[in-house]
């Protein structure tokens, strides 16, 4: 069974287990050294209340976290620096070599989408070192459509690399827009 929830502290090791090989192997991150546990949980607790970071999970929802393995994980960060952008929010999901085509990651997908549109937010970018057909299946089955491509913009693994930007609409603009509320106080939306 795939279990979603919340992302705590305690799962930074499991997502460090889940991000590196991108790091050191792929080209799906453009990061070259991949962060330890440590970091992993500054950048969880960076997140400050307001983005959201979930995982899917092969326990039940209440289970601690040395009870069940994570599957995926998933999370959104400021889209840009300046205030103007955020309402806009950047999006990513990685999911574990063992775990793909399970479907945890779009269930996953799905769940954060539904929280930050439950936030007010209207707009998801995400970022995706071409070519990746995977990750481009799973993040058009979940609402994103196709908004340009950035030529060679990314050195890595010997080769320059296109990033596509594909972009979800969360919800419609107003005027004047709301803020946009805070994970810690919305909490996950499941799909």
């Amino acid at each position: 069974m795939i279990a979603l929830r919340p992302a705590r502290a305690e799962d930074a090791a499991a997502i460090v287990a889940i991000y590196a090989p991108h790091v050191l192997v792929g080209t799906a991150s453009f990061e070259t050294t991949a962060p330890g546990e440590a970091e992993m949980r500054e950048r969880m607790a960076g997140a400050d209340g307001l983005y959201p970071w979930l995982v899917a999970t092969t326990g039940s929802p209440g289970a601690d976290a040395g009870e069940e393995g994570v599957l995926a994980y998933a999370y959104a960060t400021a889209y840009g620096t300046r205030p103007a952008y955020r309402w806009a929010v950047e999006t990513t999901v990685y999911v574990a070599d063992a775990a793909q085509r399970q479907g945890a990651g779009r269930l996953l997908y799905e769940a954060l989408i539904d929280t930050l549109r439950a936030q007010g937010f209207t707009q998801a970018i995400a970022r995706i070192a071409l070519p990746n057909e995977a990750s481009i299946s799973l993040h058009e089955q979940s609402g994103f459509r196709r908004a340009g491509v950035l030529r060679e913009v990314g050195w890595k693994g010997g080769r320059w690399i296109d990033v596509g930007l594909w972009q979800c609409d969360l919800a419609d603009p107003t005027t004047p827009p709301m803020e946009p509320r805070r994970f810690a106080d919305v909490g996950m939306v499941r799909s």
